[in-house]
């Protein structure tokens, strides 16, 4: 009897069949906890709890890539705030961009709905010097820039989706603030601690699901407490970016519970390796760009033993995501932009150093809209979903399918 699974490319659903002896690893899908009314009540108390200044409220939430239910949920964020006293023409969203481009008015009317006619938005500008202050400086040596905006709020709130994120450990949370309101400059210094320079390799302790010992991490708690959310919202989503439950609280511990509850969802405990994967990013909007699409990369990779193969669904209908990141695939090598990164860490760096040390390691076919040029510069074949049945069907080895490897995170049965 075969496996019948469908992988998402983009807003397509791709339908194929395995042999029964294929494992499939699947994200276990959180239980839908959380209503309109719930978040609301939620919220009160929480308010009721705190007895804030309101003065003057700004409201943090992520770009297109880091949706969290925005349309349906954002409203009621709102509403509970201006029970509470706030004046609409006191209250502020930025969108925490960090180094992505600045979404058109229908992408935003797209992720975060009326709201965005209704209220005042900031598009963040991780270029424009005269908006932030220098306040310090972290131990792991990155200037602490902030928004004087936010800086000078009385009331600071943060609303996005916990996830993994390949080098930070997780993503969401503190994140939105730094890196994602932050000067490019103090960013770049951050994501340059992935690189062990004493070793010249990217670091062990930089990996998805881990905060502890992880450089990168460290520091980005240390930039947080210069100025921490007042109010932190953190979402849990299930394989279909649908919101199932929204955590509203503060402070590091508030943050490690919601990473705990969306880790306990999507990471799988094995040491077994295979010889095939064949995953999918996961579809619109987790494969809508190469950027985004390469956290499915990475993380089904770990599943692959060395020289095994490769298979990934990413569309990447918006291209690569950004132009920082092809150029480091002509200068020569790992060696060579190793070394122009460690000296002087820019753009995408990291994630073409870590492209490069996995396909040295592993062949990697991609089903994308990507041309093959770009395919072949950033070491991927580029095949049709035939081709890629053809794989399948002529496997003799131990075969893994992965219908989300943008959420889906291999954590060593040692960790556990």
């Amino acid at each position: 009897m075969d496996h019948s699974i469908e992988l998402r490319y983009g807003a397509q659903i791709i339908p194929l069949s395995l042999s029964e002896q294929a494992d499939i690893f699947q994200i276990r899908e959180p239980d839908q906890k959380i209503t309109p009314s719930l978040f609301s009540s939620r919220l009160e108390a929480g308010l009721q709890r705190m007895r804030p200044d309101l003065s003057d409220v700004s409201i943090v939430v992520g770009d297109k890539t880091r949706l969290c239910g925005y349309p349906e949920y954002l409203p009621v964020l709102v509403k509970t705030l201006e029970d509470f006293g706030v004046r609409r023409n006191r209250l502020t969203v930025f969108i925490a961009y960090g180094t992505h481009a600045r979404q058109s008015d229908d992408e935003c009317r797209a992720a975060y709905g009326d709201v965005y006619e209704n209220l005042r938005f900031i598009h963040h500008d991780c270029t424009d010097d005269r908006c932030f202050s220098n306040v310090g400086k972290t131990a792991g040596g990155t200037r602490v820039r902030i928004r004087k905006d936010i800086l000078d709020t009385t009331f600071l709130v943060t609303f996005g989706a916990i996830s993994h994120h390949y080098f930070a450990g997780y993503g969401g949370g503190r994140k939105l603030v730094f890196p994602g309101l932050g000067h490019r400059e103090s960013i770049y210094h951050n994501h340059g601690l992935f690189l062990d320079r004493d070793r010249r390799t990217l670091s062990l302790h930089c990996r998805s699901g881990v905060l502890d010992r992880n450089p990168l991490a460290e520091d980005l708690a240390e930039f947080e407490t210069f100025r921490p959310a007042d109010l932190a919202v953190h979402g849990i989503l299930d394989s279909k970016g649908r919101v199932c439950d929204l955590m509203p609280g503060s402070g590091t511990g508030h943050f490690r519970n919601a990473c705990a509850m969306h880790g306990k969802n999507c990471e799988i405990a094995t040491d077994r390796e295979y010889g095939l994967v064949i995953a999918s990013g996961g579809g619109f909007p987790k494969d809508i760009n190469f950027i985004q699409s390469h956290k499915a990369i990475e993380n089904a990779s770990k599943f692959v033993r060395d020289n095994g193969t490769l298979i990934v669904l990413a569309q990447c209908a918006d291209g690569i995501g950004s132009s920082t990141f092809l150029p480091w695939f002509g200068m020569g090598g790992w060696e060579t932009a190793f070394d122009k990164l460690a000296t002087n860490y820019e753009g995408n760096g990291g994630t073409a150093l870590s492209m490069m040390a996995k396909s040295q390691r592993i062949r990697i076919f991609m089903v994308t809209d990507l041309d093959e040029k770009r395919c072949r510069t950033i070491g991927v074949e580029k095949i049709s979903v035939d081709q890629a049945k053809t794989f399948i069907n002529g496997s003799a080895g131990p075969l893994a399918a992965i219908p989300n490897a943008g959420m889906l995170v291999k954590i060593s049965v040692e960790t556990r």
